[in-house]
């Protein structure tokens, strides 16, 4: 279709709602490109930025024309509000291959995790063994042995510096990334198996020495990880705890298979229960997510000069990630159903996410804290307003059940591993399948992008680790 050459009055705005600039009467056709010109002009900016541009929750991809009046059937003449929001400088490439196939393993593979500086890579597995793996020449670097029973989660600290793994056999354990030996003895307490593990944020503690594990025990146990004793526990939960997360204010947020979410600050004691689920929580997400992992480091991954200045910057990336508002956290439950929480404010969530048809397995936010992406059985990825909650799209290709999701570190691309062996990519701008990776001869369990882009590991139930890169 032609685009008939109308003006509309136009008013940039933040997310946050604050105007920018006068409102401008522009041409219809205005292209998405030349926003980005005219934003930058405004902002003053010395480096050109990128940036997206949305109209009633819908991005300006082609034109305001196309996108908006056309798609929407909306009049050329209304004030149209155009929200801008920063995008990553830097772009991620999509991976399209599978670079090693790293065997090792002799059983399911069932966690893995890049640290925070992109540099090591750990995978946990039912053969009771965390294997840290070398990225340069893609071979095995370390083998962890200690666990008695199956590695269920993992966790680096924010420094990179240490690797917790936690298993079946209800202990936790700290090994160094370098040597693999283990940093003294198992931190032992708990009387069931460890679901989920948070360290401390960095911006918090530069030292990051406080961990928290939760158990299908119904505890959460916070550890002094250089002295080995645990500081205090949990006790709350009527059930399993399923997820634990640790929260840039301090705040350690917990999830049950009691229908429940509670709130406890740093200290221990219970700041409040967030009730609303119909069935067990399963997952949990905080909008300062990939912050609080990657800590002081950014997509270079460069060192910080000592531990102020670590600290430093962590905190600076902590506060770019939360913007003006307050950090924002999503659950997901196996009611099918997912709730946005505004912890900080109220205990009754802004949102309530409908439309799964079967149990929600894994929520995730973008790193930008823009969009979340929530994975359930029923095969399909769902895409919502990170602020609003509002449904954005249904990412359709997978034919089986979904079980993890994760982010490229610019937050314009998914990936998605499934129940059906393969692994797949999604660009979010067009909100469709940009790559498909085949390649896993069973059950692909968990999957992870290295927090600078250039690696993707996934690893599943045929006990291999695969890496892919583009």
């Amino acid at each position: 279709m032609s685009e008939t050459a109308t003006t509309i009055l136009a008013q940039f705005q933040t997310a946050d709602g604050d105007k920018t600039g006068p409102p401008l009467s522009l041409p219809s056709s205005v292209t998405a490109e030349q926003l980005s010109v005219l934003i930058n002009k405004f902002l003053e900016n010395e480096e050109t930025r990128p940036y997206a541009f949305y109209i009633d929750g819908r991005e300006v991809v082609r034109s305001v024309q196309r996108d908006i009046i056309e798609g929407a059937q909306r009049s050329a003449e209304e004030s149209l509000t155009i929200v801008y929001q920063p995008q990553a400088f830097f772009k991620v490439r999509a991976v399209s291959r599978c670079s090693a196939t790293l065997t090792g393993h002799t059983e399911a593979v069932l966690t893995v995790s890049f640290s925070p500086d992109g540099k090591h890579l750990a995978s946990g597995s039912g053969d009771t063994t965390v294997r840290i793996w070398d990225l340069a020449t893609e071979t095995p670097r370390v083998t962890c042995r200690g666990h008695r029973n199956w590695v269920l989660s993992l966790a680096w600290s924010p420094d990179a510096r240490c690797l917790a793994s936690g298993g079946m056999d209800n202990d936790v354990r700290l090994w160094d990334p370098i040597t693999g030996k283990e940093e003294g003895a198992p931190l032992s307490g708990h009387r069931k198996w460890i679901t989920a593990l948070a360290w401390e944020p960095l911006h918090l503690n530069p030292t990051a020495s406080r961990l928290a594990s939760s158990s299908k025990d119904g505890t959460v146990r916070v550890w002094d990880a250089v002295r080995r004793r645990c500081l205090f526990t949990l006790a709350g939960h009527t059930a399993a705890v399923t997820c634990v997360k640790w929260g840039g204010d301090g705040r350690i947020y917990t999830s049950s298979q009691d229908r429940s979410i509670r709130i406890w600050n740093s200290d221990g004691t219970l700041h409040a229960a967030l009730p609303g689920h119909a069935h067990w929580v399963n997952t949990l997400a905080l909008s300062t997510d990939f912050a609080l992992r990657t800590g002081a480091y950014d997509h270079t991954s460069s060192v910080s000069k000592d531990s102020a200045d670590a600290q430093k910057r962590a905190t600076d990336r902590y506060n770019d990630a939360k913007g003006k508002g307050s950090e924002r956290l999503v659950s997901g439950s196996d009611d099918f159903t997912m709730h946005l929480w505004d912890p900080q404010n109220s205990t009754k969530p802004t949102a309530r996410m409908v439309g799964h048809q079967k149990v929600v397995n894994h929520v995730s936010f973008s790193p930008d804290g823009r969009l979340i992406a929530s994975a359930s059985f029923d095969n399909s990825v769902k895409l919502w307003d990170g602020v609003t909650g509002k449904f954005l799209a249904s990412l359709r290709g997978h034919v089986a059940a979904v079980y993890q999701i994760c982010w490229s570190s610019d937050s314009r691309m998914l990936l998605s591993a499934s129940k059906d062996s393969t692994l797949k990519i999604w660009d979010l701008r067009t909100r469709k399948l940009k790559l498909e990776l085949p390649g896993h001869a069973d059950e692909v369990f968990a999957v992870d992008w290295s927090p600078a882009g250039d690696c993707v590991a996934s690893g599943g139930k045929d006990r291999t680790l695969k890496l892919w890169k583009h």
